[in-house]
This record gives C-alpha cells, sequence and structure tokens, in this order.
C-alpha cells in the first residue's frame, strides 16, 4: 500500500498584549505558541502582536491589523491563523468570516493536542468530552464550514438553523453519553488507587516540556516516553519503584500549561487524582527557561484547583547543564533548602542525590504507615 504524503500545512500566529507587557514577554509567549503549534505540524510563517487595552470585543485585534493579516494569509496562501487567547463564539465567526481559513485559538489548539497525544480509553473520553463542550456554544462557527463547503446555500432560510438545532442535540446526547462512560471509567480508577493503599505514592508535576518524563524514566528505570515537546504526556503512567528496599509508586501525567482550557482541567480531574491523592509531589522545574518563576507560579495555581496545594513537595530544578553559571542561579534561596535540588536529567547531574531526597521523603511517610518497618540500616 503506497502512503501519501501529508501535504504541509502553514499558519501565522497572533496574539494580543496588554500596554504594561514588554515586548520581550509577548515574544516569549509568541515562542511558547508557536511550540504549541508545531506540536499538530504546522509551520508557523509569521506572527503578530499588537498591545490594546483589550481585546476587540468583535475581531479581538484592531480593524487595521485584521486587514495586514488578512492580506498575508491571502497572499501566502495561508490555512490556519491561531490566536494566543480563547475567544468568544461571535468572535471566532467573525474572524472566519474575514479571513476565511481555520481560526484556532488557545483552547481548541490545546484540546486538539492532547486528542492527538491521548492512549487510553480513558484520556481519549476525557478529551473528547472537554471538546464537545468547547464545540457546543461554538456550532455557528462550525456551520460556516459546512456553508462553504456546500456552496453557502444549505444555511440560508430555517434549514440551516434547523439543522444547527439538531446538531446541538446530537452533540449534547454525546455529552451525556461521555460522561457517563467517564463516570465508569472514573469509579474503575478509583477502585484501582483503593488498591494501592499501604504503600507510598508520589507524583511528577511540572510545566510542560520540563522533563518529568525523563525524570520517571530515570527513577522508575523503565522506558517511559520521554521527548522534547509539549505535552508528551497526556496519559497518567505510574510505575513501582524500590529505593533501599522501600518501595512506592511513581506516577507521572499530564505537564500544565498557562492558560490550561477549563473544560480540560474539569475533564481531566481523574487523572489528576493520582496528584491529589499522592503523599510527595516532585516538582519538576525548567530552570534554564526564563520564565521558570512563572511556570511555578502556574503549577502552583492548578494544584491549588485541583486540591493539591497542601501536599509536601521537593522542587527539582531541572536542565541546570544549560545554565552558564550555576554559582548565581538561586530562585528563592534554594541552595540552602532541604526542599529542593538541582538537577538534570540529561548529563545526570545529581541522579543519585535526587534518589537519596526521595528515598528520604519515602522513607519518612513508609514508617508512618509501618511504625514497626526496620529500615536495611537497622539490620
Amino acid at each position: 500500500m503506497i502512503e501519501t504524503k501529508k501535504e504541509q500545512e502553514f499558519g501565522v500566529l497572533v496574539a494580543v498584549a496588554p500596554k504594561f507587557q514588554t515586548d520581550d514577554k509577548t515574544q516569549e509567549y509568541l515562542d511558547e505558541l508557536e511550540f504549541l503549534v508545531q506540536t499538530l505540524d504546522i509551520k508557523v510563517e509569521k506572527a503578530y502582536s499588537q498591545k490594546l487595552e483589550h481585546p476587540d470585543t468583535r475581531t479581538y485585534v484592531g480593524k487595521g491589523k485584521l486587514e495586514e493579516i488578512c492580506e498575508f494569509v491571502k497572499a501566502k496562501n495561508i490555512g490556519n491563523v491561531i490566536f494566543d487567547d480563547d475567544l468568544s463564539p461571535s468572535q471566532l465567526r467573525n474572524l472566519e468570516r474575514e479571513l476565511k481559513v481555520k481560526v484556532y485559538d488557545r483552547s481548541l489548539l490545546i484540546l486538539d493536542i492532547f486528542l492527538k497525544r491521548a492512549q487510553t480509553n480513558q484520556a481519549k473520553t476525557q478529551v473528547e468530552l472537554a471538546r464537545y463542550q468547547y464545540l457546543l456554544p461554538r456550532l455557528t462557527r462550525m456551520w460556516t464550514h459546512l456553508e462553504r463547503q456546500r456552496g453557502g446555500t444549505a444555511t440560508r432560510g430555517g434549514a440551516g438553523e434547523k439543522e444547527i438545532e439538531t446538531d446541538r442535540r446530537n452533540i449534547r446526547n454525546q455529552i451525556n453519553i461521555l460522561r457517563k462512560k467517564l463516570d465508569k471509567i472514573e469509579t474503575q480508577a478509583a477502585t484501582r488507587r483503593k488498591s494501592r493503599d499501604g504503600i507510598v505514592r508520589v507524583a511528577l508535576v511540572g510545566y510542560t516540556n520540563a522533563g518529568k518524563s525523563s525524570w520517571m524514566q530515570l527513577l522508575s528505570k523503565e522506558d517511559v516516553y520521554a521527548k522534547d515537546e509539549l505535552f508528551a504526556t497526556v496519559d497518567s503512567t505510574v510505575r513501582k519503584v524500590v529505593i533501599n528496599q522501600i518501595p512506592f509508586l511513581l506516577s507521572d501525567t499530564v505537564g500544565f500549561i498557562r492558560k490550561l482550557p477549563h473544560n480540560l482541567i474539569e475533564s481531566f480531574k481523574s487523572t489528576l487524582e493520582e496528584v491529589k491523592e499522592a503523599d510527595i509531589l516532585l516538582h519538576i522545574i525548567d530552570a534554564s527557561n526564563p520564565s521558570y518563576e512563572e511556570h511555578i507560579s502556574v503549577v502552583e495555581q492548578t494544584l491549588e484547583e485541583i486540591g493539591a496545594a497542601d501536599i509536601q513537595t521537593i522542587k527539582v530544578y531541572n536542565k541546570v547543564d544549560k545554565i552558564e553559571d550555576i554559582s548565581e542561579f538561586n530562585p528563592e534561596g534554594s541552595q540552602n533548602s532541604k526542599d529542593s535540588i538541582f538537577v538534570s536529567a540529561h548529563t545526570k547531574y545529581h541522579q543519585e542525590e535526587f534518589r537519596d531526597l526521595v528515598r528520604e521523603y519515602v522513607q519518612k511517610e513508609h514508617l508512618k504507615i509501618y511504625p514497626n518497618y526496620l529500615l536495611p540500616e537497622q539490620y
């Protein structure tokens, strides 16, 4: 069978920045957006930004900027325009009418990436549910695609409106079906988690692409998918690890990111239970990223949202091999803290020290469960 080569898709990025935001910060956000877009195999041809007090209620960007984008999209035959914020249904509809190409807002982009990454039945169901919840209020936008495909006749008059109502009803039915399916999956997952009572649970958390899966691989010494890409892990992965003859469960789940769609957090709550029910969190931080402090804040806010903010946490500053002068890197006095460590999964810098620190924390929790347990050194 001959495989047909997929045609390269092209896109442009668009961001509206508040007037107080620096150009460097705007560029950094656009760089992250480009990384997300590349995950869907879309090649970015150009990025636009505009400083406004508030995004335009009708088209997100101002009239002049929209005309500039329209001209470029038409001249270069661009098929996708990607915005760094969530857009209202009317903004999406207006923009597609003006641009005449596929328009992504941030939520749809992340949902499509999750859909591409999901492997297990649970993750696929979670993403499908979030996607239908996203699409329901935007059916008029979906209909513009059909209108173009059918020559613009089907949506004139009452026939199009009736078909949109039918679509709405079908999507509501799908949402109900997926919720019931997810409830069943979540009940089974809760039963599995309950069966793990009596063993210490450790969860890896962090901003997407901070290196969680790499450390999952190194700590568990098992083959776990780890790659330099956003949302390499969507499905929850749990491995049994033994350090100094003490067993514990190590879990890795989806990475966090700024402006993570609320529907996605809601749908993934059962997956994030692995985090919520952990005894210890290993917060993996990309220390080489200039915005690592903002990333820490995003992770901590998300942990608070899912009810995991009070779990004891080790801050693991990863990728320190990419820092020019490690002696000058001292976030929040972390070099003098017992709750943080500087490491590199790539060079294995401080790998053994990290394992020892994890062992120390796990050992304390293990002795809470089994107070009469004799440690190896006590034999």
